[in-house]
């Protein structure tokens, strides 16, 4: 099926992009380009505005950097992009974040 032949091609041209290269794990795509985030050694936070991202009453989502052994690095900077390896924490689900570099803003000090 084309489809299935294509779906695959892109998977390839999206990884070959970032310099990412798949081991052990499988670790599912998710668009984030349309969100405000911030990134340190250990979380990745995003959301829907800028006022969110850093809103007293925590209206942002915040996910784990997911640091898989197997694989080299976990943050993926590009030009225009950003990939990271993200734990939702939330059944078992990881992600290959890819966040719009655009949106990026330095991440809170505590």
């Amino acid at each position: 099926m084309k489809l299935i032949d294509q779906y695959f091609e892109i998977q390839k041209q999206i990884y070959n992009y970032f310099g990412y290269v798949e081991n052990w794990r499988i670790i599912p795509i998710d668009d984030s380009r349309n969100y405000f985030w911030c990134v340190n050694d250990e979380f990745v936070r995003f959301a829907d505005s800028k006022e969110d991202l850093f809103s007293e009453e925590e209206n942002f989502y915040e996910n784990v950097i997911y640091r898989q052994r197997f694989l080299n690095k976990w943050v993926y900077r590009t030009k225009d992009f950003t990939m990271i390896c993200a734990d939702t924490n939330t059944d078992g689900n990881k992600l290959l974040q890819i966040f719009d570099n655009s949106k990026e803003f330095d991440y809170p000090e505590d």
